[in-house]
């Protein structure tokens, strides 16, 4: 159905240092010899750093020497801290139009219009070509489904926010059937209802969407944050934001049937724990980089759990935020949306860009922990848990 580099890129430099002998021109060989060459691989990691105060505002005057980093445990030097303006935006908006959430509806549609309007030029033509922020529209219940592909155009995602519900019943759904073959790609889930969350996520993340792209990635995220029907599990639809380099920021709006008893599937795995203690001003998240558990470098996270009822979708939306390097907020009430888009827009605008080059080389597709501390404790820093190092093919 649906057809990178944020948080980590890989910048591949072969440096070729010719290995000459100091000889005179007597002793040269006659015939022409091969140069012998050293080819350095450099892999460098750039971070989306977003800094808060204890009152949860930014932080814009900082620099690398006010920041500790470590990789997997190990200290790692700060090659650039900046706030870069010239890298363009890849956003996905995401909104659960499950019946769980049906009474924020309308207020969800324009909050995410406003987001619209402050993230993408106001003539798309103005703003044509690679350097252009970009965003795409996915609705998700029990199908997900792209409404809009990646566009400039505000006029066209506001056309499809307008005219976004949930998925029309089929007669197959009401009878409780299940169609056919295994589509990755159309995410059904008939007679029962659902909300495919965790599909959602995968699918944004994954080769249609956002993995091929340049430029700052994030996803935002509007849900109860309950899974009823996924494929995937909760940490596949992490991995897939890590790999893509996809920070996902997650709006909580508390659903009607969260404690209902519907199956979802969370997930275990490799980040363990629940992430870190509250950002100001959100509800939830990682001050000071770092939290969750996950194994000391190199690592791959395990298998997801069985299916579970009762599950907590506020923690769930907490969780996602915290190990992609996004943030958490809860929507208390409807006309809280205006603001918690306004301020997601704000720290996206805000951001710094972060780079170094790890001490260690991995050239098999691990994953390593990053911890980014501020040197001053009231300081919270909002970053990536870690990221996948590109596998030598």
């Amino acid at each position: 159905m649906m057809r990178k580099r944020s948080v980590f890129s890989l910048a591949v430099s072969i440096l070729a240092l010719p290995c000459l002998p100091i000889a005179s021109p007597a002793q040269q060989p006659a015939s022409d010899q091969p140069v012998a060459t050293l080819k350095v691989q450099v892999r460098e990691v750039v971070l989306p750093v977003t800094v808060l105060n204890k009152k949860g505002t930014l932080v814009t005057s900082l620099k690398a020497s006010d920041f500790t980093l470590t990789e997997d445990g190990r200290p790692q030097t700060i090659k650039s801290f900046t706030r870069e303006s010239n890298l363009p935006f890849r956003l996905g908006l995401l909104v659960d139009t499950s019946r769980s959430v049906s009474g924020a509806m309308e207020s969800e549609r324009k909050a995410a219009g406003k987001f619209v309007d402050l993230m993408l030029p106001a003539d798309p033509k103005a703003g044509a070509g690679a350097q252009t922020d970009q965003a795409f529209l996915i609705h998700f219940d029990r199908e997900v489904e792209l409404l809009e592909d990646f566009t400039n155009s505000r006029a066209k995602l506001h056309r499809e926010l307008d005219e976004m519900g949930p998925t029309p019943r089929t007669q197959d759904d009401s009878q409780g059937q299940q169609t056919s073959g295994d589509d990755r790609d159309s995410r059904q889930t008939h007679g029962r209802g659902g909300t495919q969350l965790y599909d959602a996520i995968w699918l944004a993340s994954g080769d249609e969407l956002m993995k091929p792209k340049d430029g700052r990635k994030a996803l935002v995220v509007f849900s109860d944050g309950v899974d009823r029907g996924s494929r995937e599990t909760l940490n596949d639809a992490v991995d897939a934001a890590d790999r893509a380099n996809v920070a996902v920021y997650t709006i909580y709006s508390r659903g009607e049937q969260e404690n209902s008893g519907y199956n979802s599937n969370p997930g275990g795995g490799r980040h363990g724990g629940t992430g870190g203690g509250g950002y100001p001003g959100s509800g939830g998240g990682n001050p000071g980089g770092g939290g969750g558990g996950y194994p000391g470098g190199g690592g791959r996270r395990g298998g997801g759990g069985p299916s579970e009822t009762g599950v907590d979708g506020k923690k769930i939306m907490e969780k996602i935020a915290t190990r992609t390097g996004g943030r958490y907020f809860e929507a208390k009430g409807k006309d809280k949306l205006d603001e918690i888009y306004g301020q997601i827009a704000e720290e996206l605008r805000g951001q710094y860009l972060l780079t170094y080059t790890p001490d260690v080389v991995d050239n098999e597709g691990g994953f390593h922990k990053i911890a980014l501390k501020a040197n001053k404790d009231d300081l919270f820093v909002v970053t990536r848990e870690g990221y996948y190092a590109p596998a030598d093919k």
